[in-house]
């Protein structure tokens, strides 16, 4: 790692991505204009137009950047940041110096500012106010929450969170987007200041409203980069910070609290309940569960209900509640079953846990195959109860349901375990013999069948269902790869049909494609003894491919 940087070539790559890492390296050159602050530095990267890019340094989760290309407007780190990550890098020693610097001119700028008469520190102010509007807005918004006049606080948070004034025919673009977040998230930071001006039950009125028109401006935004969902969160934590503050009467705040989690609201906020039990104590979060539970009786398949009802269960240790709220809407195929069998087996409850299982499996409905994971998790169990007859039944019903060669083999690894896999084998052929008779000649893969014989080793059974059922190209190619020892004549015949539509193709992978067959035809004419077929046979395909540079290359290097 450079001296005293937090970051290193790895990671630039791990962020980028080989792709982006590699672009940005051709644009070293480019970048122009760096400037470091204490924990961030900026720069300008000329590609087809010049991009302002930033890296920050010092983020909880390490180095994060932001570039105004639109690769880096949908959050990714994009080759400019890539560059000016390399440039860093090239001078280790400049960043460490730079930061200092910027950290004193901070310091002494402080301490200037701090040293002005009040006249002349408010004629910079209102200098600095004049020719920045953002600075104006904030501002304009502290004021009126230090003077009381909640009328002007909410008019200007409503203004914030407009979208009228970035909204081109009634809805915010993507490109647009990010401007509309920047404004709207000064609306958390005036709430916050209500706060701290000793006005918290203001703030949590203010609160409340501005988390309901964000929701209604969620319609009319391209919110891609989740900037929306940041916003939410902003103001979600302003209002619970309010709460502390104030107090508030535990039942409304119960209330609302409740009703804000089933609603729409909660997808842009994201409040957890037990957040608020220091708010609310051991009254007001029995009101919730009260409060919760009578919601989810009215609508026990709703995702909302579910979630607020599964958190206060969970947190209350209380195991058959959680349980009682999935039981009430199963999922058909049985996977709400394999759920609650997991969760019981947390709670020290197998017993419990493998008769849910097998419910899972009962009451999974006719026209829909069970979960995979559930026959899995039941299949485990039984093997671990020695119950090795249950569970070679369940794999049965499951091949016969959803017949793969996964499911396939799956049987096969039960049955073989309790010594009954030749009659089990038996019947699952019958089954994949009448599919291979029913399968059209335009399916994808192949029969079954096929891939099936083969995983079993029995290559003489396999190709004559090769034969008889039109296997597709991928199966005859491992066919002949495992048989070309054996079946040398019959697998020779095989390459050459896969080789003959490549000579009209090209591109490296079909190369690719034809180096590997064509060793596997020299093999095969070693196991006949007909080696002098073969070197004629190449010679004539050079010849006629003699153009394909590439293939040559690769020919040379495989000593065809």
């Amino acid at each position: 790692m450079a001296q005293d940087l937090d970051f290193d070539e790895d990671d630039l790559r791990t962020l980028a991505g080989p792709r982006s890492f590699e672009r940005g390296r051709a644009y070293l050159a480019a970048v122009t204009a760096v400037e470091v602050g204490d924990g961030w530095i900026t720069a300008t990267v000329q590609g087809t137009n010049a991009h302002q890019v930033e890296l920050t340094l010092d983020e909880p989760d390490g180095l994060a950047g932001e570039c105004a290309c639109p690769y880096g407007m949908e959050g990714n780190f994009c080759k400019h940041l890539v560059a000016l990550g390399l440039a860093v890098l090239a001078e280790p020693e400049a960043v460490p110096r730079k930061r200092g610097q910027a950290r004193t001119r901070a310091q002494e700028l402080d301490a200037w500012l701090g040293a002005l008469p009040k006249n002349v520190l408010l004629a910079l102010v209102r200098e600095q106010v004049a020719q920045d509007r953002k600075l104006a807005r904030r501002l304009e918004l502290r004021a009126a929450s230090a003077s009381g006049d909640l009328v002007e606080v909410r008019a200007r948070i409503r203004e914030l969170l407009d979208t009228a004034p970035f909204a081109r025919y009634g809805y915010v673009e993507y490109t647009d987007a990010r401007a509309y977040g920047e404004q709207a998230s000064q609306a958390a930071s005036a709430i916050a200041a209500l706060t701290a001006a000793g006005r918290p039950a203001d703030a949590i009125s203010l609160s409340r409203e501005a988390m309901r028109l964000l929701s209604e401006a969620q319609e009319a935004i391209d919110d891609s980069d989740g900037h929306l969902g940041r916003i939410g969160a902003a103001l979600a934590e302003a209002h619970h910070d309010a709460c502390r503050a104030a107090s508030p009467d535990s039942d409304e705040t119960a209330r609302w609290l409740v009703g804000h989690l089933l609603s729409d609201l909660d997808d842009l906020t994201g409040i957890d309940p037990l957040d608020y039990e220091e708010v609310l104590g051991a009254q007001g979060m029995h009101r919730v569960g009260e409060l919760a539970a009578a919601a989810w009786r009215r609508n026990r398949t709703g995702r909302a209900e579910k979630y607020l009802m599964e958190r206060l269960a969970r947190a209350e240790g209380d195991v058959d509640g959680w349980v009682a709220v999935h039981a009430a809407d199963p999922a058909p195929d049985g996977s709400t079953h394999l759920t609650v069998a997991r969760e019981l087996d947390t709670a020290g409850r197998p017993e419990e846990a493998l008769r849910w299982a097998e419910r899972g499996i009962a009451e999974t409905h006719e026209d829909v195959t069970p979960d995979v994971a559930l026959i899995d998790y039941l299949c485990d169990r039984y093997t671990r109860a020695d119950r090795l007859l249950d569970a070679v039944a369940l794999r049965r019903v499951q091949f016969a349901t959803s017949r793969s060669l996964v499911t396939y083999q799956q049987l096969r690894t039960a049955a073989q375990a309790t010594g009954c896999w030749q009659a089990e084998r038996e019947g699952a052929l019958v089954l994949l013999r009448a599919d291979a008779g029913q399968r059209q000649p335009s399916w994808y893969g192949g029969p079954v069948l096929v891939d099936a014989l083969l995983d079993d080793g029995d290559i003489d059974a396999a190709w004559q269902a090769a034969a008889e059922t039109r296997a597709h190209d991928r199966q005859w190619r491992a066919l002949a790869d495992q048989a070309r020892s054996v079946r040398s004549a019959d697998a020779l015949e095989v390459y050459l049909r896969l080789i003959e539509p490549l000579m009209n193709q090209t591109g490296n992978a079909v190369y690719e494609r034809l180096a590997g067959l064509l060793l596997s035809v020299r093999d095969c004419h070693h196991h006949l003894g007909t080696e002098d077929e073969f070197t004629a046979y190449l010679a004539a395909l050079r010849a006629d491919q003699k153009r394909k540079r590439n293939l040559m290359r690769l020919l040379d290097q495989n000593g065809l």
